[in-house]
């Protein structure tokens, strides 16, 4: 008997997935009105049940079973299932009223298009697929979800597919994650092997006694089982979050519509990774040798990609490398057992670089599709509600009190600055170094794009005009959870044990307790209060305001002085402005070397090998044999009985017994 709650658990992404399957189908028949009308009410209808999911885990409730069989292979069952729990509900609910600011964006920002209704298939189906993700209980469910959203977003990426460099980027995306998706895979190949199960309780509940098992990948070198498991799986989260090395596509991704660059970069797929690893707590706390990969991949990711966001000029490109930065405090956070921060970055970063993608999305649409900041200037006195959401969306990101932001942000700098694990020292650096390079590059985008004189042409400012209602209404509402989220939600989601048993933390590595530890009490304001009373001090709150001073001194006030400095600094700007050279590296190593050896193979072994030895070969043997034996085909019959006689003697000689 399926409870009324196990029917909320389902109607949830199935209010997602039937009206996609409708606009994609039927979308030219029931016209454009009808078609946003009812992928806006299933995300709406799957945003109120994820609210309602959360309520009920909140106050006590649990679900963790089958809920349909779909196959079996030698007695193994393939399950969908559902693990419903604090982590899991809080994931449905960022998940969800996130795209529904998108999908309500998508109207007025894709009017004119004549993919509309194919459109809001498309991201309806990208949210079907990310609640199935978050919803599952078993590591089968999990790689479906995982490949649907890899799936749904190469359709994304390259919608305008008419665009060569559209279709260059999904390509690229989809190929870039199919490399972090083989470990992926083979870290649940791991799994199986090892625990005989993919469902996550029962491999949870054995994992530490297989913590001293070890295997060998190269002979004579033994690893730890639980290392193997937990970098192979980490591969994939390098993939779909977008970690140094494989964080290539990511930037490549804004050739697709804002609204999808919003919902990509937000609170969905990049975010996959994050998730995964903070439900695979259980495993990655018994492995310090994975904590420690992490940490560092993390930190190269948070330092390197905000230093790349200081000398980009397109708008959306800003965004987009400063969420592989974000993307790298989070990861960071993860490897330092901060698990709780980790998701609750997510949680605030999902609300304001939403925030700031959808606004960059107006401004491109009052731009009349330009994206070159040095092509804009003077906006606020246009777009009065685009800047003030904008200000919202960069103070957040920037870590000033109280935006939501600055909660989640150094939350992780003091776990970091707390743990114990080797990689915790350069992790602390680059994070607060971070800080400072986040709110130049932030403000720099704020004051380039709003502010001084406008440098447009004559004819796009006199078509200058705030974005109609449909575009500024998500901007208004996604401005407030960026700006009360975080002091709402920091005490019970880092301190007050708010995801419950969804995530494991061994006593050692608990180093937000310790944080908690050191600042209850320290004021008397409690927690809230002395974060605020401990930012005021000399620390990273010190360095946001520095990176904001430096901005409006070099962007404001002396507009000249980033010239000189580009002039003086030409190395520097150079590896910068060629993203340290990551993509060439790429295109040179893995995509020429890949076609190099495609070609190899196949003139060696389709050409010489296949079609010149074994097919033409067998064919010239043939032929060749024929040649000579047809010699015997002469007509005579005395040549017929001489082969005959020949034959008869070989018989008698090989075949017959001797007596």
């Amino acid at each position: 008997m399926i409870s009324n709650m196990q029917m909320v658990y389902i109607a949830a992404p199935l209010s997602c997935l039937i009206p996609a399957i409708v606009a994609g189908l039927f979308g030219r028949k029931i016209g454009r009105t009808m078609t946003h009308t009812i992928t806006i009410a299933g995300v709406a209808l799957a945003s109120m049940l994820s609210l309602v999911v959360l309520n009920d885990v909140y106050s006590g409730g649990f679900f963790n079973g089958v809920v349909y069989v779909w196959g079996s292979s030698g007695g193994f069952p393939f399950e969908i299932g559902f693990l419903i729990d604090k982590l899991s509900a809080t994931m449905m609910v960022v998940v969800t009223l996130v795209s529904l600011m998108v999908h309500i964006y998508t109207i007025g920002y894709m009017r004119d298009d004549p993919g509309y209704q194919r459109f809001f298939s498309y991201i309806s189906l990208f949210t079907f697929a990310m609640l199935m993700l978050v919803m599952s209980n078993n590591f089968l469910q999990l790689f479906f979800g995982w490949e649907a959203v890899g799936l749904v977003s190469y359709l994304l990426i390259g919608f305008w597919y008419d665009r060569e460099s559209a279709i260059f980027a999904n390509l690229k995306a989809f190929l870039v994650n199919r490399v972090g998706d083989l470990g992926f895979l083979l870290g649940i190949a791991a799994v199986f092997m090892y625990f005989g199960t993919l469902d996550y309780s029962a491999v949870f509940a054995t994992a530490a006694s297989k913590q001293n098992i070890t295997m060998e990948i190269i002979p004579g070198q033994e690893w730890a089982l639980m290392t193997v498991i937990s970098i192979l799986l980490f591969i994939g989260a390098m993939g779909k979050s977008a970690q140094v090395p494989l964080h290539v596509w990511l930037p490549d991704s804004m050739e697709g519509p804002t609204p999808i660059s919003a919902l990509i970069h937000a609170a969905t797929m990049v975010t996959a990774g994050i998730f995964m690893v903070a439900r695979m707590s259980p495993l990655f706390e018994l492995s310090e040798t994975a904590l420690n990969f992490v940490m560092i991949i993390g930190s190269l990711t948070a330092l390197l990609m905000a230093l790349v966001a200081i000398v980009q000029n397109d708008i959306k490109r800003v965004v987009a490398y400063s969420t592989l930065s974000q993307l790298g405090y989070m990861t960071v956070a993860l490897g330092a057992s901060a698990y709780s921060a980790a998701i609750f970055h997510l949680g605030t970063h999902a609300f304001f670089k939403a925030l700031l993608f959808l606004a960059a999305g107006s401004v491109i649409i009052a731009m009349h599709h330009e994206q070159d900041m040095r092509k804009m200037g003077g906006l606020k006195n246009w777009m009065p509600w685009t800047y003030i959401t904008a200000v919202v969306g960069s103070l957040a990101l920037a870590g000033i009190p109280p935006f939501s932001g600055f909660f989640s942000k150094d939350a992780i700098i003091e776990a970091v600055h707390a743990s114990q694990l080797p990689a915790a020292g350069f992790a602390y650096f680059a994070v607060t170094a971070g800080v400072f390079l986040t709110a130049f590059y932030a403000f720099r985008l704020l004051f380039m794009t709003f502010h001084g004189k406008p440098r447009m042409d004559e004819h796009t400012l006199h078509h200058v005009k705030e974005s109609p209602m449909t575009v500024t209404l998500p901007l208004m509402l996604l401005a407030i959870p960026s700006l009360i989220i975080g002091a709402v939600y920091m005490e019970p989601m880092l301190f007050g044990g708010f995801f419950g048993k969804s995530i494991f933390v061994l006593p050692e590595h608990d180093v937000l307790k310790i944080v908690g530890q050191t600042f209850e009490g320290k004021t008397g304001l409690g927690l809230l209060g002395s974060f605020i009373y401990h930012a005021l001090h000399p620390g990273p709150l010190w360095l946001a305001v520095a990176g904001i001073v430096l901005a409006w001194f070099l962007y404001i006030e002396r507009p000249d002085v980033p010239k000189l400095i580009k002039q003086r600094m030409g190395l520097i700007y150079n590896i910068l402005d060629k993203k340290y050279w990551f993509d060439e590296f790429n295109q040179f190593v893995f995509a020429q070397g890949a076609r190099k050896i495609g070609n190899q193979l196949w003139l060696k072994g389709d050409v010489s090998t296949i079609d010149n030895f074994f097919v033409n070969g067998s064919a010239k043997v043939v032929n060749y044999i024929s040649r000579v034996i047809r010699h015997v085909q002469s007509g005579y019959v005395y040549h017929y009985a001489f082969v005959m006689i020949i034959g008869l003697f070989l018989f008698m000689t090989f075949f017959l017994p001797v007596k």
